[in-house]
């Protein structure tokens, strides 16, 4: 995965250098000796939000946890599971020790008795990395964890899930303020960046962390870039960077048709909505989330519906297999894409349709079905004009054109 380096302004987390333990500290300094209340005072005041996807406060999701009875387990999220994604990897390839004081951060404010790192049995860069990492930290408390390949392990409830019993499946969760628990141990869970975003503002504090980015989102963010750009890769921009400007660190496209923002559980954009600032508030404004920062560009050789109907199939194969919407419904929803992929729909398709994305919206068991419809929906409206070339059976000249997704099997 490449690295792509920012222009106009210092990076944070991808300071190049050697990843070992020295090197770290000589870049960054080593943590200082500040006491947990002091801590925690410059969490709350830094203004982090979760880098996995969900953007929650990170304090907040702290604040549970310390006041949850008993001891605590920190879990830390490599999983990766979105396949366009490589921030997380690059990450801990580039900087494993930022992600490791995070996390050691973390244990020690809310006295947890271990650190969990889950990586997907996969990954094997960046398993070794961490290894070598955790070898020159003879005193953590930090263990790796191997877990399966699959898109919906990474959902934190699938990890605590697997962590306790071998189950990497979802849990049915009424309300997600309450910490989950691995036997009588309430579970941190946080993914790679925002640990790393921890060590960040324990060393410089929270006014520094939040002189990048914007009043609602601080601090930079990583950020995979790819499809229709010339140099793909992951970069490292301030929240709130238009997305035009991302593309241009990529190295710029050559025409944008429409973009999948945060990931296959995302959604749609069109070329209309390039200048639109990358953060959560502004995102949401367009009708998308922010995801886990991602932006696959497809330009005029692409076709949208094919790529629709391939992350559809690809989606519906990862589900957990625990309810109706997952076992019957996404593969209805890619079915009904496959069909006008192809341009062989009948007079009933656009009701049978809107009929699938109905029953499955807010009706699963975990998010997973609900972000393919969201996907499905942003595409259609998107992608509208080719909808409508596709179903009258006149599909558009770059149905059949290599595809941008990645869907691994």
């Amino acid at each position: 995965m490449t690295v792509v380096s920012p222009t106009t302004f210092e990076p944070r987390l991808l300071v190049a250098g050697d990843p070992g333990l020295a090197s770290h500290v000589q870049t960054y300094g080593p943590l200082p000796e500040r006491t947990n209340d002091d801590l925690w005072s410059e969490l709350q005041a830094s203004g982090l939000t979760g880098r996995g996807g969900g953007g929650f406060p990170t304090w907040r999701k702290w604040e549970s946890v310390r006041k949850a009875k008993g001891r605590a387990v920190v879990v830390v999220n490599v999983m990766e599971g979105e396949p366009m994604s490589g921030k997380d990897r690059v990450l801990v390839t580039f900087s494993p020790h930022l992600v490791l004081d995070g996390a050691e951060l973390a244990a020690r404010v809310l006295g947890a008795s271990s650190i969990r790192i889950c990586v997907a049995e996969d990954q094997n860069g960046p398993f070794e990395a961490l290894e070598r990492a955790l070898g020159e930290r003879p005193r953590t408390m930090a263990t790796l964890e191997r877990l399966p390949a699959r898109y919906i392990t990474g959902e934190e409830s699938s990890l605590v899930h697997w962590l306790e019993d071998g189950d990497a499946r979802p849990m049915f969760r009424m309300d997600k303020s309450t910490p989950l628990r691995i036997g009588r141990q309430s579970v941190l869970v946080q993914n790679a960046e925002t640990m790393a975003q921890v060590a960040l503002v324990a060393r410089y504090g929270a006014n520094w962390f939040r002189s990048l980015g914007t009043a609602e989102s601080p601090g930079t963010s990583l950020f995979t870039i790819a499809g229709a750009v010339r140099t793909p890769g992951v970069i490292e921009a301030p929240m709130g960077t238009p997305i035009r400007s991302l593309l241009e660190l990529a190295g710029g496209t050559t025409g944008v048709e429409g973009m999948l923002i945060g990931g296959y559980g995302g959604g749609w954009l069109g070329r209309e909505h390039l200048d639109v600032p990358y953060a959560p508030a502004s995102l949401r404004g367009v009708g998308v989330s922010h995801g886990v920062g991602m932006v696959v560009a497809l330009g005029p050789d692409s076709c949208g519906i094919a790529e629709m109907a391939r992350v559809a199939r690809y989606m519906a194969g990862q589900g957990a297999g625990q309810c109706g919407p997952c076992v019957f419904g996404l593969p209805a929803l890619a079915d009904d894409l496959d069909q006008l992929w192809s341009g062989r729909v009948g007079n009933a398709w656009s009701r049978r349709m809107v009929r699938h994305l109905e029953q499955v919206e807010r009706r699963g068991a975990c998010g997973h079905p609900d972000g393919v419809v969201r996907m499905i929906r942003t595409g259609l409206d998107v992608f509208s004009a080719d909808v409508a070339r596709h179903g009258a059976g006149r599909p558009c000249a770059a149905h059949r054109s290599p595809s941008v997704m990645r869907t691994p099997r």
